[in-house]
């Protein structure tokens, strides 16, 4: 589902040029859970980003599905984003003027792929049920969590890309959270890479991959 290639990322100019990463390669498969892990600064939340394709690396190459990233207008990257990415931030990001329930279908509806009866089932297995009604402000930051998770699965998206999803919550909070994000994305059989700095959470997926100088180990 994701395959990136010799990537290669800087940023500055001339001799202030630094350099985050280069000749990073991996795949992620369709059904397979993959951590991102490396120090604080080593470039995971930029290496994420490129895989969704919100920014374009130096070098190399980033596909999804089979699409090279690179070669579609920022138009089309938008696009691929809507029906074939799931987002997950660790600030959450839900629309304050939306009720829980709407903000779980809004990307499914942007994908045009919105199923009433799939929203209402990730309602329920998410713990939602009767929360639908409420705004953000009014929900925990575990419960705001749980609905960025359905947000991001509600259109059925190939990958799921999440960055520090329970970077925000406390530790028995971020566990349940992490569970549920899991059972999901197996049910669903989307891939997921996920950005932690945590190495007890990167235990509990199947597969690592870990950025250090440049170079993913």
């Amino acid at each position: 589902m994701l395959s990136v290639t010799d990537l290669a990322k800087s940023y500055g100019q001339g001799d202030a040029r630094v350099a985050l990463f280069e000749g990073v390669s991996f795949d992620v498969a369709a059904g397979e859970a993959v951590a991102l892990t490396g120090e604080s600064g080593s470039g995971k939340s930029t290496l994420l980003h490129l895989c969704a394709g919100l920014d374009l690396p130096d070098a190399g190459q980033v596909r999804i599905g089979g699409r090279d990233l690179a070669a579609l207008s920022e138009r089309g990257r938008a696009g691929l984003r809507r029906g074939q990415i799931g987002l997950v931030f660790q600030h959450f990001n839900l629309v304050p003027s939306l009720n829980a329930a709407d903000n779980l279908a809004f990307q499914a509806r942007l994908a045009g792929r919105h199923d009433p009866a799939h929203c209402a089932d990730l309602m329920a297995r998410l713990g939602l049920s009767g929360l639908g009604g409420r705004y953000p402000e009014q929900l925990s930051g575990g419960q705001q969590q749980r609905v960025a998770i359905g947000r991001a699965l509600a259109a059925r998206p190939g990958l799921i890309l999440a960055d520090e999803p329970t970077g925000n919550l406390d530790e028995a909070t971020g566990d349940a959270v992490l569970d549920l994000l899991l059972d999901l994305v197996a049910d669903t059989g989307a891939a997921l890479l996920m950005v932690t700095h945590s190495e007890r959470l990167a235990t509990r997926l199947p597969r690592r991959l870990h950025l250090h100088s440049g170079r993913l180990g």
